[in-house]
């Protein structure tokens, strides 16, 4: 029974899509509502909040002293998780990461990485032996649809956000911030298209999640070129819709950017 309704609902949302329309209102290539606050973790060392419709996901950075990666000596170490709280979603469970959770993680790592959204090299301190080491905490409070946007988004203005803290004899003083800003050299966002029958949409809501055929994910950054991609789901993309997709992607990512405050 349950198939026979999932059944209907993608063929109701698909057959909308087909005559140009979405469920919610939208175009084809709106974004619902957004909204952005910072400094909301007053005890990390920046953060944000962004809120894309009923999405909500908060990113909280925290910053340590550590050892650089042997076969990058002379840089800051980042790492990139995410957290989806079985308050923000029937289908979130508590435990370890399931895949979902994990896909999150690296997309959103993959784009500040490719991008050279933070330049590494001005984060360390010591060559090889003591560095900056960043931490990305994103934790989705309300899933509605589209967490790769609102987690890259989050993600980027909390990294504008931070200050780096108080150091005195090689510790952190905690509690204590400087006014120094992270290095950050690019501004990169995620824009998500879902295929859903024959029609292409960005920024799918939860309804156009659960019956989509196929998603893709493009990384832009401040200077409109592609950084990263990810494709999902079972269904494919002709390359005639991924080239068009890349295109859609670039000039969204500009309003995006536009909303990230330095």
């Amino acid at each position: 029974m349950e198939h026979v309704v999932a059944e209907i609902r993608r063929d109701h949302i698909a057959n909308i899509i087909r005559d140009g329309k979405r469920v919610d209102g939208r175009g084809f290539d709106d974004y619902r509502p957004i909204t952005i606050e910072t400094d909301i973790g007053h005890k990390a060392d920046g953060s944000a909040l962004v809120k894309m419709g009923d999405t909500q996901v908060m990113a909280g950075i925290k910053l340590l002293l550590g050892q650089p990666f042997s076969d990058m000596p002379n840089s800051g170490v980042l790492t990139t998780n995410a957290e989806l709280r079985p308050g923000a979603s029937p289908t979130f469970e508590a435990g370890p990461p399931k895949p979902p959770t994990v896909e999150i993680a690296r997309v959103v790592d993959r784009g500040i990485r490719e991008s050279g959204a933070i330049d590494v090299d001005k984060l360390c301190i010591t060559e090889g032996e003591l560095c900056w080491i960043v931490f990305v905490d994103m934790h989705v409070l309300d899933y509605s649809g589209n967490l790769f946007d609102a987690g890259m988004l989050s993600s980027m203005a909390a990294l504008l956000d931070t200050r780096l803290p108080k150091v005195e004899d090689g510790k952190i003083i905690y509690g204590e911030k400087t006014n120094n800003k992270l290095p950050i050299a690019n501004k990169p966002v995620e824009t998500t298209f879902a295929k859903i029958g024959s029609g292409v949409v960005l920024d799918p809501n939860l309804d156009e999640e659960r019956v989509m055929d196929a998603r893709l994910t493009v990384a832009t950054d401040k200077s409109g070129d592609m950084c990263a991609m990810q494709k999902g789901g079972e269904g494919t993309f002709t390359p005639d819709e991924i080239f068009e997709t890349v295109e859609r992607g670039a000039k969204k990512a500009k309003e995006l950017q536009k909303l990230l405050k330095d």
